[in-house]
């Protein structure tokens, strides 16, 4: 491996399962963390690069009359219909992997050693392509909906409907190179992601 290229790990998980509680720890540990989330917001902002699309796609009904992005009408709409979800999904993910892809390739000029690419929706979109290994984040389905209606403030009933938009958690665990339980306190789960990470280290 080229001492420019950080080793990059691809961390997923299921709406409610800590992914980002997750990369956060990783990333006091000295990892570089890119955030896929945090891209998608900023490119639906205030003038992010996405409105237009979006608007041109799905219409005013999903702007508040300022102009700014009505995200719960948005979610109301995709969470519902795929093929809906997947116009949004057109329209984001290209411009989210174009960012992530520079913020690579910042780490490297950088010097970062390990890069985290934390990813929702990392083997859907294929972006599992890009990493070394990945990490996933699991729980089981009752404990994601509590945690996702307290989160956000839904009702069952669209807590559910988010969770079953994405992949199983089986089949996103099959295709990990190591899965991490989050259905315990979190120190534990800390502690193993501290030693999954110096044990990265050390391989390096």
């Amino acid at each position: 491996m080229s001492a420019s290229k950080p080793y990059i790990i691809g961390l997923t998980g299921g709406i409610g399962t800590g992914k980002s509680e997750a990369a956060k720890f990783l990333a006091s540990l000295g990892a570089v963390h890119l955030d896929a989330d945090a891209v998608s917001h900023a490119l639906t902002a205030p003038d992010g690069e996405a409105l237009a699309p979006i608007r041109a796609e799905f219409g005013d009904q999903v702007f508040h009359e300022d102009g700014t992005l009505d995200r719960q009408a948005l979610a109301d709409i995709t969470f519902a219909d795929d093929e809906r979800r997947r116009a949004l999904e057109a329209i984001l993910h290209p411009r989210i992997q174009r960012e992530l892809m520079r913020g690579i390739d910042r780490a490297a000029e950088e010097g970062a050693k390990i890069v985290i690419l934390d990813v929702p929706l990392l083997f859907e979109t294929g972006m599992d392509a890009l990493c070394d290994e990945t990490w996933v984040l699991s729980t089981n389905t009752e404990t994601q909906v509590a945690r996702v209606m307290m989160r956000d403030h839904i009702d069952r009933e669209r807590a559910e409907a988010r969770i079953r938009s994405q992949m199983p958690n089986e089949e996103r665990e099959k295709l990990a190179t190591q899965v991490i339980s989050s259905e315990r306190p979190m120190e534990k789960t800390q502690a193993e992601l501290a030693a999954l990470y110096q044990q990265t280290l050390k391989r390096l």
